[in-house]
């Protein structure tokens, strides 16, 4: 029989190796949650797979499965093997089905499996019926494409897509520009699909993917640009803004379009924390991993608190509920432009999520893009 005395330090073993266990345990899922944190960030994701079928189609209606995507109000796109529909707004709505009209494009028949997306598909041609011209700009790590459309004057229109998107999804705001008569170029940089990978294959939040902005516009200057209006969604907003505080071409740069910029990277990972249910600090830990695989300073990034030196008019899109790039980031360039006497013109959409003002409300989203861009229609430029 044991005695209660030689019965205790068996337990207290037993309790000591539990609670090891149990921090070893945590330490790892930290780890892991903070490995997983810096990947949302930094590594290289190609898209391209079906997210949705077509459950009947009616004349120009098609139903099509209800996911949290094609619920959504607003105008998006579907796209299948070689073809694709511009929908409008949700018509109808049954048990795992949703109705949305053909506005554009081709009527997929009834099985087809396909991408129900906020960006447009293919090219300025397939997209608006817009001809262009594609263009290798000669970047330090090599050729990266790029797709030109022509237009009448030296000021041209440059647009910058986000973390691991692709050159189509600016084309939301081509109509307005073509119809201004600029020119216009959709850039691609290390990373993206067709062009060259970065040395360690990964995505520098802006830190290193500016250089390319850079390359593009000495490109441009050969085919006649000389000013030049730059457009940034999400990442690219943050690609923009290092371009404005690094390049010396800064001083080219009239005016400038961000659309839910990726403002400060740490207030982009602490919502990322938030959207896996992780605690707050893990966001922390996050960026120091980001730090420690990509050599970037993030807080260098942070355009609230070292916001650039060339700071041209800015117009400023951000969604409310957008929980990519959380509105907080643009609360705060907004104060910073007041202290700095920078001239931001702040536009929240109280709907839609990240990147999809446009998706939401077109005819605001075009009306904005527009009056901020008459004045670049002149001959002589940008103007007030």
């Amino acid at each position: 029989m044991t005695s209660g005395g030689e019965g205790r330090p068996r337990w207290r073993r037993k309790a000591l190796f539990a609670g090891v266990v149990v921090l070893v345990a945590l330490v790892a899922a930290t780890g892991a949650g903070a490995w997983y944190g810096s990947d949302q960030g930094i590594k290289v994701i190609h898209y391209g797979t079906s997210n949705t079928r077509v459950l009947a189609v009616e004349g120009d209606w098609v139903t099509l499965e209800q996911t949290p995507e094609t619920g959504k109000p607003g105008t998006y796109w579907l796209e299948w093997t070689g073809a694709y529909s511009m929908l409008g707004d949700v018509v109808a709505r049954a048990p795992g089905r949703v109705t949305r009209q053909v506005l554009r494009g081709a009527v997929p028949s009834l099985g087809t499996p396909g991408f129900f997306g906020n960006v447009p598909p293919g090219d300025p041609e397939v997209a608006w019926g817009i001809g262009f011209t594609e263009t290798m700009v000669p970047t330090e790590l090599g050729p990266a494409p790029a797709w030109q459309v022509p237009g009448k004057g030296d000021t041209w229109v440059v647009a910058v897509h986000g973390q691991n998107g692709r050159r189509k999804a600016e084309l939301k705001i081509l109509p307005v520009v073509h119809r201004l008569g600029l020119p216009f170029m959709a850039v691609s940089y290390r990373n993206d699909e067709g062009a060259p990978p970065s040395p360690d294959g990964l995505l520098h939040l802006g830190d290193s993917e500016w250089r390319d902005l850079e390359a593009a516009l000495r490109h441009a200057q050969t085919m006649g640009a000389r000013r030049f209006v730059l457009y940034g969604t999400s990442m690219g907003g943050q690609i923009v803004g290092q371009f404005l505080a690094r390049s010396p071409l800064a001083g080219l740069v009239d005016r400038v379009i961000m659309d839910a910029p990726m403002i400060d990277v740490r207030m982009t990972a602490e919502q990322g924390a938030r959207n896996n249910g992780m605690p707050g600090f893990v966001a922390g830990l996050s960026t120091l991993v980001t730090e420690w695989r990509t050599g970037v300073d993030t807080d260098r990034l942070s355009l609230i608190r070292h916001p650039p030196a060339t700071r041209p008019p800015l117009l400023l899109i951000h969604t409310v509920p957008d929980t990519d790039h959380p509105i907080q980031e643009a609360y705060g360039l907004v104060e910073a432009g007041r202290r700095l006497h920078w001239r931001i013109q702040f536009e929240p959409f109280p709907a839609g999520a990240h990147t999809e003002a446009w998706n939401v409300d077109r005819a605001r989203y075009d009306r904005l893009v527009g009056d901020f861009l008459a004045g670049c229609a002149l001959p002589t430029g940008c103007r007030a």
